[in-house]
């Protein structure tokens, strides 16, 4: 479907605020930036600014790019005889060979991640991302299975899952902050997954595989 006028004049508004909101917060720190500052940076109304992202944190995690939703829509996409477990890790390995925005490996990401690491309102949203995560995982497990009230069997798979997803993103942050080159960063992780893989119990290999 192509474009509107309309929709790409909202796209390009959307992307001048979020891109004048991060060279702000990087500047001076998440904290040192106000909201009435970044609109004026963008020539935009603080009004306008708000239409676009209900508070300050979207500014740097977007709903739609850091949703609570991710794990569960992946293992919703999975293909016919994939487990949720393997469709999690196929894409971690999939967006660290692409070098993908998804895991931070885009140029220029590590002054951003410093920013979000000194921001004690940011840390502690990815901290409750994380758990939004697992419990939607958790729940479309427990659907998608048949479990039986008081099985805790998916929310104990979607733990692990979850575990192994924050682990990725947790060693992604801490070698961008040592200075890896996001290539160098990539291949580790690409290992780390392999290690998590074999580590993993076979029960959690193997569960809620999709029917062909």
């Amino acid at each position: 479907m192509t474009e509107g006028l309309r929709e790409r004049k909202k796209r390009q508004t959307r992307q001048r605020i979020s891109e004048t909101a991060l060279g702000l917060f990087v500047a001076r720190g998440f904290d040192g930036v106000t909201i009435a500052e970044v609109a004026a940076a963008a020539d935009v109304s603080v009004n306008t600014l708000y239409n676009y992202f209900a508070a300050k944190e979207d500014l740097v995690l977007p709903p739609d790019q850091a949703s609570p939703q991710r794990l569960a829509d992946i293992v919703r996409a999975r293909q016919p005889g994939e487990s949720a477990a393997r469709a999690v890790l196929d894409r971690l390995r999939d967006e660290l060979r692409r070098r993908d925005r998804a895991v931070g490996l885009t140029a220029g990401f590590g002054p951003v991640f410093e920013m979000m690491r000194a921001a004690p309102t940011l840390t502690a949203r990815l901290e409750d991302l994380g758990r939004q995560m697992t419990d939607a995982l958790a729940a479309v497990l427990t659907e998608e299975t048949g479990a039986a009230p008081g099985d805790q069997t998916p929310r104990v798979v979607a733990s692990q899952i979850g575990w192994f997803h924050s682990l990725v993103y947790g060693e992604i942050g801490r070698r961008i902050v040592a200075g890896e080159k996001p290539a160098t960063i990539a291949a580790a992780l690409l290992e780390l997954l392999d290690v998590v893989e074999e580590t993993l119990g076979e029960r959690a290999l193997t569960y809620a595989i999709r029917e062909g």
